[in-house]
């Protein structure tokens, strides 16, 4: 089965609220059996608008992936993003081995 994987690029714009969303979203994901491979650090932009910090987790499979997303644990972290950052997340699929 393939992995899933989140996808995000953000801005944040209220940093005191939002590392209380970055503390319950990776309780969420460990949960899920997530694990990150890129949070933060560096980047370049090679084409387009780059965001100022770059997440990369991967899930056992697209449908952890999505199960962490809806999770009531992550969607109360959530809360702590919303209004606090600007962002893009995706859930993409990863290809079997």
């Amino acid at each position: 089965m393939p992995k899933g994987y989140w996808i995000a690029r953000i801005d944040v714009t209220n940093p005191e609220p939002f590392k209380n969303y970055a503390a319950g979203a990776s309780e969420a994901v460990k949960k899920h059996g997530g694990r990150y491979l890129a949070r933060g650090g560096a980047h370049q932009a090679l084409e387009g608008e780059a965001r100022a910090r770059n997440v990369v987790i991967e899930f056992p499979s697209m449908q952890a992936a999505v199960d962490c997303w809806n999770s009531p644990e992550y969607q109360a972290a959530k809360k702590h993003r919303d209004g606090n950052c600007e962002a893009q997340f995706v859930v993409v699929e990863g290809i079997e081995p």
